[in-house]
């Protein structure tokens, strides 16, 4: 089975080749854009299978197949929920979300592996896929918080938050300069502003930025510890469910 993975955040294509080389596949070749992918498959034979991030660095990986007939079966690999249905739809043999789960990728190539028929004539609507994509493409997640302090209102920029943390019912955000900051949001509320790229929900209580973070310890009952460059107020414990994630999400 020839396999090439164009993935524009290279630990990440590191990552999921080393989970293919695991399963005992082989992979051709890794690409990082748009205008690397459309070179290469001019000039060389298109693989079996291709796993393919949505959103390059250069623009929407479908651009690719406005320049080349790609005749490779699919599985996309996205972040984004909402337009990984909708590409799903598009001649694809699955999609998986990232932080991508093993098991999820053994399921996928399986799948593969039983619909192995190769496609044809694959064309895409790019101006279509683009109005499906514009939300959560140009998502703005948030990039400051407007806080109450007496009579002031204070502006912290997301950049410059440890971590946001839940104590006696209340919430609460902790910035690089040692400062707290009661929030009138839930941890869940706050968690779907945040680029999921930089910010992970770790446990009920916390949610770290990964720029903060010090050090990662083992931790009682296959749990993790996580040390921030300046909160020590409160131990942060990765809960052994989020465990797994978590250590995808730091590759």
């Amino acid at each position: 089975m020839r396999i090439i993975i164009i993935e524009d955040e290279k630990p990440a294509a590191r990552h999921l080749k080393r989970m293919l080389n695991e399963m005992g596949l082989k992979v051709q070749i890794m690409l990082h854009s748009v205008e690397e992918s459309i070179q290469w498959f001019l000039q060389n034979e298109h693989p079996d299978l291709i796993l393919l991030d949505i959103q390059l660095s250069d623009g929407l990986s479908f651009e690719i197949f406005k320049e080349v007939l790609v005749e490779s079966n699919i599985i996309f690999t996205t972040a984004y929920d909402e337009y990984a249905l909708k590409a799903f739809k598009l001649n694809s043999i699955d999609y998986l979300l990232k932080p991508i789960d093993r098991e999820e990728l053994n399921n996928a190539i399986e799948k593969y592996r039983k619909y192995s028929m190769k496609k044809s004539n694959m064309h895409f609507d790019i101006e279509q896929i683009r109005k499906l994509l514009v939300n959560p493409l140009d998502k703005n997640y948030k990039k400051r918080f407007t806080i109450r302090v007496g009579q002031h209102i204070k502006i912290v920029n997301t950049k410059s938050i440890e971590c946001f943390y839940s104590e006696n019912k209340a919430t609460f955000l902790y910035t690089d300069k040692r400062n707290n900051y009661v929030l009138d949001e839930t941890l869940e509320q706050i968690e779907e502003q945040l680029d999921p790229t930089k910010y992970f929900r770790v446990s009920r209580k916390f949610i770290v930025n990964m720029d903060y973070i010090k050090d990662i310890i083992s931790y009682t009952n296959s749990r993790l510890q996580v040390k921030l460059e300046h909160f020590n107020e409160l131990d942060i414990i990765v809960s052994r469910e989020k465990v797994k994630d978590f250590k995808n999400w730091l590759n």
